[in-house]
C-alpha cells in the first residue's frame, strides 16, 4: 500500500458462513487500518436442467444473489468503515480476481454454497490462493484462517 492510499480490502461474499466470518474479518482489518471494503457477490447460472430438460429461471439466480448481497451489506452498516460493493454474474472466481485488481487483500470463505463436505478449501479459494495479485486471505467458519 502507498503512502496515503487508503487499505482495499475485497471481500467475496455467497451467504455461507465462511463467506459471513470473511467479511466480518474483513470488517475489524478495515476498521484496524482505516481502511474500506469492497463486497462482491458473484452468481452463474448453471448450464445443467433436471431430467426432462428443465432449468430453473436464469433471474432467479441475480435475485437470490442481489439478495445475498443487500444483507451483507446491512450485516456491514455498523462496521463504521467505508463499504461499498457490487453483484456480477459470471464464475465467482474470476469475478472477484477482476475486483481484486489493485487491492491490498483479497478476503474469501473456505468453502461457499456447492462445495463438497470436509474439503479444507473450496473451488474459489482455491483458485483466489494460486491466481490473485495480491495477498489472500481465505476464513473457515468457527476456525482459524489460511493465509495465501
Amino acid at each position: 500500500m502507498a503512502a496515503g492510499m487508503v487499505f482495499r480490502i475485497v471481500v467475496g461474499v455467497d451467504g455461507s458462513d465462511s463467506s459471513l466470518a470473511a467479511l466480518d474479518w474483513a470488517l475489524e482489518e478495515a476498521r484496524l487500518r482505516s481502511g474500506e471494503v469492497y463486497v462482491v457477490t458473484a452468481w452463474h447460472y448453471p448450464v445443467i436442467g433436471d431430467a426432462a430438460g428443465r432449468a430453473e429461471d436464469h433471474e432467479s439466480f441475480g435475485d437470490n444473489a442481489r439478495s445475498v448481497h443487500a444483507d451483507a451489506l446491512q450485516r456491514s452498516s455498523a462496521a463504521r468503515v467505508p463499504v461499498t460493493g457490487e453483484v456480477r454474474e459470471g464464475h465467482p472466481a474470476e469475478v472477484l480476481l477482476k475486483a481484486a485488481a489493485g487491492a491490498d487483500l483479497l478476503v474469501v470463505g473456505s468453502r461457499g454454497h456447492g462445495g463438497f463436505a470436509g474439503m479444507l478449501l473450496g473451488s474459489v479459494s482455491s483458485h483466489a490462493v494460486h491466481h490473485a495479485h495480491c495477498p489472500v486471505l481465505v476464513v473457515r467458519s468457527g476456525a482459524d484462517t489460511i493465509q495465501g
